[in-house]
This record gives C-alpha cells, sequence and structure tokens, in this order.
C-alpha cells in the first residue's frame, strides 16, 4: 500500500539472506518484468535494422521445437544444419534480455534461465556433477550477463555447456563483455566465444544495436530526493522498505555473496539510500553493479539523496574495463529512481 499510510521502515544491513541450491534452482526462471515476454512485444527501432534481424532469428531459433518430423522419401535427405546455441550480442538497454526470455516462454519442458552469477553460485551450492545432473535433459537453458572478467568462473561454466550441449541442450545467451580496448562491436562476441573453446563454432551470434530504451520515457539524471524528504518519502513507498546510510550499504554488500543478492532485495518495495557519494574502489562498484542488477529483476524503486546514483562511477571507472557494466547499471538506475 503506498500514500495513503506509512511503513515502518527497516535497515537492508539488517537482513541477513542466505540460499540453498534449491532456492537457486527456484529463481531459474525470467525475472518478473520478463514473464509475459514475446518475440512478438518486442518492438524493434525502424532506425536499427538488426533489431528486426534478431526478432526474426530468435523466432527461428525457436520454432526448431514446433518443426514437425521429416518422414518418408524427404527422411533420407540432409536435414538443414542448425546449431545449438544462440548469443545475443550488443549495448545496453537494447532489448536482449526481452528477447532471451521471449525465447525461454518459447521453448517446451524443462528449461532454466539465470544470470551467470547465479549458474556459478548453483555449482557453488551443489557441486559441479549434481549441477550437471540437475540439468541434463533441459530443453534450454539460458545465460543472462555472461561474464568474461573472472577467467575460472567463465572455463567452468563453458565446461558446463559444453556437457549439457553434447546431452541435446539448447543453450541461449546474452553478452556482458567488459574490455573496454575491445570496444561493443563484433570482436566483443568474437572475445565471448574464444572463451568457451568448443562450443565457438556451436553458436550462432546475432549484433543487435540501438539506443538504451529505458531512457526513452526519462531525461536527465536519476531522480535526487531532498534530505529532509527522504525518510518520508521511503516510508510512504510501500509496505516493506528500507532505508540505510549508503557508506552502510557497502559495507553490508561487501559481506555477502553476490548470489545472495536476490534474497537480500526479495519482498522489498523500495530501498532508500542516505548520502550517495562517488565510489573511489572498484570493488565497490562491481559489487554495486550486481546489486543493481537485482534491484532492477525485481523491480524495486530506489530513493536516494546526495549525488544522483547514475554519477556514482567515477570518470576513470567509466573509462576503464568495465565501462559496459557501469554503463548498464547507470541505466538501470535512473529507470528505478525516475518510475
Amino acid at each position: 500500500m503506498t500514500g495513503d499510510r506509512t511503513a515502518t521502515v527497516g535497515r537492508l544491513v539488517d537482513r541477513k539472506p542466505t540460499i540453498s541450491g534449491e532456492q537457486i534452482v527456484k529463481h531459474l526462471v525470467p525475472p518478473r518484468q520478463f514473464a509475459d515476454a514475446t518475440v512478438d512485444s518486442y518492438r524493434p527501432d525502424a532506425d536499427y535494422p538488426s533489431q528486426s534481424e534478431a526478432v526474426d532469428a530468435v523466432r527461428a531459433f525457436g520454432d526448431r521445437w514446433n518443426a514437425a518430423p521429416v518422414t518418408g522419401f524427404f527422411k533420407r535427405r540432409k536435414a538443414p544444419t542448425t546449431l545449438p546455441g544462440m548469443y545475443l550480442d550488443g549495448g545496453f538497454g537494447v532489448g536482449k534480455t526481452h528477447l532471451l526470455a521471449a525465447l525461454w516462454h518459447r521453448a517446451p519442458g524443462r528449461k532454466y534461465f539465470g544470470t551467470f552469477i547465479e549458474y556459478t553460485a548453483l555449482v557453488g551450492a551443489l557441486g559441479y556433477a549434481p549441477t550437471v545432473e540437475l540439468l541434463r535433459g533441459s530443453t534450454l537453458l539460458c545465460i543472462d550477463e555472461f561474464e568474461l572478467d573472472d577467467p575460472g568462473d567463465t572455463r567452468l561454466v563453458s565446461r558446463l555447456l559444453s556437457d549439457l550441449v553434447a546431452t541435446g541442450t539448447q543453450i541461449a545467451a546474452t553478452s556482458n563483455t567488459p574490455p573496454n580496448a575491445l570496444g561493443e562491436g563484433r570482436f566483443a562476441a568474437s572475445d565471448f566465444l574464444r572463451e568457451i573453446d568448443a562450443l565457438a563454432a556451436q553458436f550462432a551470434t546475432m549484433r543487435i544495436d540501438g539506443l538504451d530504451y529505458r531512457h526513452r520515457s526519462f531525461t536527465g539524471h536519476a531522480v535526487v530526493v531532498a534530505p529532509d524528504d527522504l525518510d518520508a518519502a521511503v516510508a510512504s513507498a510501500g509496505d516493506t522498505v528500507t532505508l540505510d546510510d549508503f557508506d552502510d550499504v557497502l559495507a553490508h554488500l561487501a559481506s555477502v555473496h553476490p548470489s545472495r543478492y536476490v534474497n537480500l532485495v526479495d519482498g522489498l518495495d523500495a530501498v532508500g539510500i542516505r548520502g550517495v557519494h562517488e565510489l573511489t574502489s572498484q570493488t565497490d562498484a562491481l559489487r554495486m553493479v550486481a546489486f543493481v542488477d537485482r534491484l532492477y529483476d525485481a523491480q524495486i524503486r530506489v530513493y536516494a539523496s546526495g549525488l544522483p546514483l547514475d554519477q556514482m562511477f567515477a570518470e576513470d571507472m567509466l573509462a576503464g574495463g568495465y565501462r559496459k557494466k557501469y554503463l548498464r547499471a547507470t541505466s538501470r538506475l535512473i529507470a528505478l529512481a525516475s518510475a
């Protein structure tokens, strides 16, 4: 309930989330804002033909599950070659996650949708062999925000995908390539494919260009709440809300594994942050990116005082190797703080 009464304001730092392998598996579905995503509900920008091409590619990939079996005389003819994987490469805010979720909805049977962090956490919670056994036999495995900045985890997930593809699972992924020197074009996709070794030749790569759709409705910076108004604004934002100092949030995120951030924000209507300032630690900045991703997945409203949230990443960070991550986070923060 909002507007007509205030809630008891809690603190994010008092929430001590845990997560089990079973809970991770339960969350391996598209975020709630994509619960009804379809290929037809994606709205391509006419100024960027690659968006329409991506829609066609995703539709064709999904049609394989509805194709009629070849029988009779034609059975002797060689079936058309189809790759078991699709990789959507592009900038932030062009609808890659929407298309990935749409593909997930088109797939029959048992299927999974999660972020790169969720899959690595699943292996950490269950062990490698039990994770393979759990996911084996699934129709489709979707990986959003495939990471390249941790070689060990990248190799781990690459091995997992190879083992699953070998048993018939189809794979779809979106990019989250960090190296600024590589740019945001096809070279980034090549870097991804080089990392996944045996799967490289099995992925159809689709580049999606375009503008950030989240900024079509919002302009300028994330909305800032005056310090004197922050308590009341947060209290009126829902039944379950939190309000914390920015530095306390940073310290708490450091004490919680990113795989648990999904439970850290579970059930919240809004999050309040007091005294936002520019970040000086890249480690803090990367944890904040992971936190923002979970806030965005859950569509949790953010109220903040101090520096606009989209300006907390320093210029040298935005010019460095994690530029793409930070720009995606600022895009999402503007939307969450301006909704």
